[in-house]
């Protein structure tokens, strides 16, 4: 193998070993740093100490003091047979590598701008998927108990005159509860969304005493997708209860989906009261006012959080023209796995 390409190779490995930060990966990434600078021996350390190392360090000298001038200087300083370099990410002094032998400090300074770059891609990771975490658990917290009164009202409404509907609207509040409430993972297929999704509004449409139409397509080839934790329903539920509840007469809401090249798209619409495209950004933002946009933003927030800042919510839109919600995000996503 050419030397260029066995260098891109131990590079790109060395990204790979790094995903998860320098702690989980540093042995494998102190054998792969030893290899690409032709070290005798490489130690890899963060702020508290040496994590890992590769190689027979040599005898005389000392590491420690070696890493103390590191911090304190915050530049590359060589001691023979030691050369050592400070890993610096987004900024702030995170650690160092030190080699024994004939190595440069310039090579050994940009290997470590190389391992910096990458413990700073694994901590945005590691921030976006806490990030997530943090506003699934506010979702749940703030399931409507608006929603919850009006379909045990209905429920309770229907045991005396049609029980057998009453019966299954309970199992569908204990579906959709349970659902809401799993712990099983910040990822479901689909497939689970959409059950989800169809629970919901089976129970809405008994509350609006079958006055709400509803539609649902969902291509069959995105079903096994898996896309965060309840980004649907919340979506459904603003829906209902802000574009649909005041408009008189009936009401029709659409949950439809289909892929789009390497994107999945799901669009759901209503032709409920809509609102100003203004007030639609602010919401999105985290203003408007609060009972009207908890879900949206929320389910902005952690697709941003998940798929970068391009796949947030698309929201089209205006006074007494319904509203359409689109979700545009990666088919596939590492990471993204339906538990």
């Amino acid at each position: 193998m050419p030397a260029t390409i066995g260098a891109l190779r131990e590079a790109r490995l060395l990204s790979a070993d790094l995903r998860r930060g320098l702690g989980h990966g540093g042995s494998s990434a102190a054998q792969r740093v030893r290899r690409l600078l032709g070290a005798d021996a490489v130690l890899l350390a963060d702020l508290d100490g040496p994590v890992a190392r590769h190689g027979t360090l040599p005898p005389g000298g000392d590491p420690a003091a070696l890493l103390a001038e590191v911090y304190e200087h915050g530049s590359a300083v060589r001691r023979p047979p030691w050369c050592a370099a400070p890993l610096i990410v987004a900024g702030d002094l995170a650690g160092c590598v030190v080699a024994a032998g004939d190595v440069g400090e310039e090579d050994l300074s940009e290997v470590a701008r190389l391992m910096a770059e990458q413990l700073d891609h694994a901590e945005l990771r590691t921030a976006r998927t806490r990030i997530a975490a943090a506003d699934l658990r506010t979702l749940r917290a703030q399931i409507s108990p608006h929603f919850l009164h009006n379909a045990l009202a209905v429920i309770a409404a229907h045991i005396r005159t049609d029980p057998d509907r009453a019966r299954q609207l309970l199992t569908d509040f204990a579906d959709y509860l349970r659902y809401s409430f799993s712990t099983q993972g910040d990822y479901a297929t689909v497939a689970a969304e959409l059950q989800a999704t169809q629970t919901y509004l089976e129970l809405q449409r008994a509350r609006f005493d079958d006055r709400l139409d509803i539609t649902v397509r969902m291509a069959p080839e995105i079903l096994p997708v898996a896309i965060p934790f309840l980004v649907v329903q919340p979506i459904v539920e603003n829906a209902v209860r802000h574009g649909l509840e005041r408009k008189a007469g009936r009401g029709h809401i659409s949950v439809s989906g289909f892929g789009e090249g390497p994107f999945v798209v799901i669009e759901i619409e209503d032709d409920g009261l809509g609102m100003e495209p203004a007030l639609a950004r602010t919401i999105l933002a985290g203003g408007g006012p609060p009972a009207k946009g908890v879900g949206l933003a929320n389910v902005d927030q952690r697709l941003r959080a998940v798929y970068g800042p391009e796949h947030g919510l698309l929201i089209e839109t205006a006074p007494d023209s319904g509203t359409k919600v689109v979700i545009r995000v990666p088919r596939f996503m590492r990471g993204v796995v339906a538990e």
